[in-house]
Parts: C-alpha cells; structure tokens; sequence
C-alpha cells in the first residue's frame, strides 16, 4: 500500500506555475532523492507535501495511516536557527509538539521517545549542551533526532547536509539511511549531490519545473538525463 501518492501535481506562484505534471507514489520504507537544478521546484514540492503550499492542480494522497501531522521535517538551516538559545533536550522534545493536542505539557511517552532518539542519534553527551554551541554536524544530528519524534512513517529533509565537512556529511548519510533501513522509514530528501542520491537512495524524482525522471536508482543511472548531471559516468 502506498504511503503517499501525488497524483498531477501543480503549483505556482502569483499566478505564474513553477511547477507542473508531478505524478509518483511511495511505499513504507521508500527512499527518495529529489534533484534538480536551483529553483526547479524541488523546495515548492516539499512546501506542498507539508501542507505549507496549496497545489494548483492535483492532489496529494496519504496511506497506511499517515497523518500529515504525522511527518517528521527537518528544514534547511538559518543562521538564526543555528544560533537557537535552548538545550540539545529542549530542541529534540519540541519534535513531540505535534502529539501533545490538549495537553498543556509534555508526558513521559513523550520524554522517552526524546531520549530513544537522542540515544539513536549517538549525541547522549550533548544532552544538556546548548545547541547554539554545537558543531553543524552536531547540530544536524539533534535535528534528525527532533524530526524522528515527530514521526514513526515519514521524513521529510530538505538539504539536510549543506555546510557539513566530509566526514560530517557522510556521517549523516549513514544515520539517514540506517533509520531508513532499519525502523522501515520513508525518506524524502532534497539534494544538490546527485552521486549521493543515486548511492542511497531507492527512488529518484528530478525537476526541473515539470517532473523529467521519477524511477529505481538503478533506472536513473541508465537514462541519459542522470549520465548529463552525473559528468558522463556512472555512479
């Protein structure tokens, strides 16, 4: 059964479409890359999916119980943002914010799915930290953690490694793809780094204001689009 299926997608921007004729759909455990080239769509789509961006035409389907609720996000990163005066805790709860409904406070379902996250996450010393005083790996780490409290299904991550070091990126890519592989996961994620997505993800969608790809990895790197913005080669 599909977890999420968009069906003829379209969206715009004062009444000029920027992005039009997205058909895919995905299962638990499915991961995406969207590529693209800067401004193809790629962050509109995501805007759409979160319900943050009313599509033009189309429609956007959940399955297998999701609740658009129910996704976790994790969003490229202001200065402001990384520059945030709370505590790794503090930051990695505020993930279970969506569950409270007329709760007043968190609860101690809601304290433990923090800490089993914090703890997948390898950043148990981080703890009481402040996040403004992390590394951008750190701090990407605490994010992925506070996303992962807001979902069981579905992540949503929009560049999520822009600005790390090497090692950091791949760092990242592992525990991304580990939560993908082994909690059964479906990862959407937004990259610039297409010989990353063709090497971890399942699924990939490149834009370029109208869908020009959605298949296997495997697919992708055959098709004569992928050997164009691959450089000639094959991952």
């Amino acid at each position: 059964m599909a977890i999420l299926q968009c069906e003829n997608l379209s969206f715009g921007y004062d009444g000029a479409t920027v992005l039009e004729g997205v058909n895919f759909s995905l299962s638990a455990g499915d991961y995406l890359c969207v590529v693209g080239e800067n401004g193809s769509g790629k962050s509109t789509l995501i805007k759409g999916l979160l319900g943050l961006k009313t599509p033009e035409k189309g429609r956007i389907r959940f399955g297998d119980g999701l609740k658009s609720t129910e996704i976790g996000y994790l969003p490229q990163q202001t200065q402001i943002q990384r520059d945030f005066p709370a505590s790794v805790w503090e930051v990695v709860l505020s993930g279970c914010l969506n569950t409270l409904g007329s709760r007043l406070r968190y609860n101690a379902a809601d304290r433990a799915c923090a800490e089993r996250n914090i703890e997948r996450m390898g950043i148990e010393e981080l703890r009481d930290k402040s996040y403004q005083e992390l590394s951008g790996g750190q701090q990407q780490r605490v994010l992925l953690a506070r996303a992962l409290c807001a979902t069981k299904k579905l992540l949503l991550l929009d560049e999520p490694v822009t600005g790390l070091d090497p090692i950091a990126t791949g760092e990242l890519y592992n525990l991304i793809k580990l939560v993908n592989l082994c909690d059964n996961i479906t990862v959407i994620m937004v990259s610039h780094d297409i010989h990353a997505a063709v090497r971890y993800a399942t699924h990939i969608l490149h834009l370029g204001h109208e869908q020009l790809f959605f298949g296997t990895s495997a697919a992708y790197k055959e098709s004569s689009l992928a050997r164009r913005f691959l450089g000639g080669g094959r991952s």
